[in-house]
């Protein structure tokens, strides 16, 4: 670092006020990066499931890709955290994105060449996109205090909202748009997914200047300066029991609302559903995934961790509840059960990730996040791959009635941490 940076860090430690505005700043930038996000995450999700199921002929691998960009994002997970750590959150965020940018064109290519092991492979790369969108949300909290961390967190996941909820929305416009230049519809909302993670990208290598990461480290070691008697070996330990209550919340609620979500476009248009229809209830579910946001991070810093974290178990169950008995034909109820499960999962990830970051400090907090990241995507991996087979082999009721029951782990999980601590 040079003299200059050096400068430029030491102001925003002596002057409060500037650091301030400084994490308001990183707010409002990466929030933008977040609209741009959600679009991308959000428009593949709602037909990766419906695409593999036309090019392969069965509802058995249907939730193949669900797995294959989930596992994508966990590799991307650790080498976007490690990135993050070594050269600051602007390099590794902006990386993620349009790497998941590129993956997304890759998926196009696919489909237009009808080759499965193109779209395999680009799935697994359109899986940085994921990865990253998520842990844009640990930027937000690089500069925050101990009060405001759920609350920054929320605040860029709520934006991530306004690409959500448009994103699957725009999925028979986007199919008419492919169509009109000779590349299959379902291939369509991945053009948007291409564009939208290219400038989510863009947007942070150009914007996030100064690096709230770099900042966060030399606050931090200031402080050890000033307190003698605290080396920076002893607080760079973690807080392991924080680290394994935090991911293990983080792990079972991305295993249900993975599972849930990706079968209930095959299990949509089994029973007569339209593709627009399709759309309306995953925008549903991806609003409820992040619309809540601010008021989670308010409540997860009011009320506590431990509190939400039970509350996203009995919300997770109802959803489970709701679209394992749920009539095929009822809009109303799926749309129901699927915004439970997004809601459910809104409580688990804010009130995780506010654990792992409150176990943490900035000298090793890019990296174990992104460690962290790893366990939510292998485990959302696991639950797509596995949704369509638990599907093809049994029902959908069966598997929502199954991961609605999973979720009440969560539980007993939160209250042995708590009567620990």
């Amino acid at each position: 670092m040079d003299g200059k940076n050096q400068e430029a860090i030491a102001s925003y430690i002596d002057s409060p006020e500037k650091l301030k505005s400084l994490y308001k700043r990183v707010l409002m930038v990466v929030s933008l990066s977040q609209i741009f996000g959600g679009a991308g995450l959000a428009a593949g999700i709602t037909v990766g499931a419906l695409l593999a199921q036309q090019m392969l002929g069965t509802d058995a691998y249907a939730g193949v890709p669900s797995a294959l960009f989930t596992l994508g994002s966990a590799g991307a997970a650790f080498i976007v955290g490690k990135i993050s750590q070594r050269y600051g959150r602007r390099t590794g965020l902006s990386t993620g994105f349009i790497v998941g940018g590129l993956g997304a064109i890759g998926v196009v290519l696919a489909a237009l060449l009808n080759n499965v092991i193109v779209l395999f492979a680009a799935l697994l790369i359109y899986g940085a996109g994921t990865a990253t969108n998520l842990q844009a949300r640990y930027a937000g909290t690089d500069l925050a205090n101990d009060k405001q961390r759920a609350t920054a967190i929320s605040t860029t996941m709520l934006m991530t909202t306004f690409g959500a909820v448009l994103g699957p929305n725009l999925v028979e416009v986007m199919g008419k748009v492919a169509l009109s230049i000779g590349i299959p519809a379902l291939a369509g909302p991945f053009i948007l997914s291409a564009v939208a993670f290219i400038a989510a990208g863009l947007v942070l290598f150009i914007m996030l200047r100064p690096d709230p990461l770099e900042i966060a480290k030399a606050i931090e070691a200031h402080k050890h300066k000033i307190k003698a008697n605290k080396t920076p070996a002893m607080q760079t330990s973690g807080n392991k029991k924080g680290l394994a209550v935090g991911a293990t919340v983080m792990v079972l609620t991305q295993i249900v609302m993975v599972a849930i979500m990706t079968m209930t476009p095959v299990h949509m248009k089994h029973h007569g559903h339209g593709l627009a229809e399709v759309g309306i209830v995953i925008g549903f579910h991806v609003g409820s995934m992040y619309l809540p946001s601010l008021i989670t991070g308010i409540l997860v810093d009011k009320i506590g961790r431990t509190a939400m974290s039970i509350a996203s178990g009995i919300t997770l169950l109802f959803a489970g509840l709701v679209a394992a008995f749920a009539p095929s034909d009822s809009m109303v109820l799926l749309i129901v059960a699927l915004s439970l499960l997004g809601l459910g999962w809104n409580f688990g990830l804010i009130s995780g990730t506010a654990q792992i970051v409150d176990a943490t400090e900035p000298s090793i907090r890019a990296k174990t996040q992104g460690k962290m990241d790893v366990l939510v995507a292998l485990a959302g991996a696991s639950g797509g791959a596995l949704s369509g087979m638990v599907v093809a082999n049994a029902s959908y009721a069966a598997l929502s009635l199954a991961g609605g029951l999973l979720s009440l782990v969560l539980i007993p999980v939160v209250i042995w941490s708590r009567r620990a601590a």
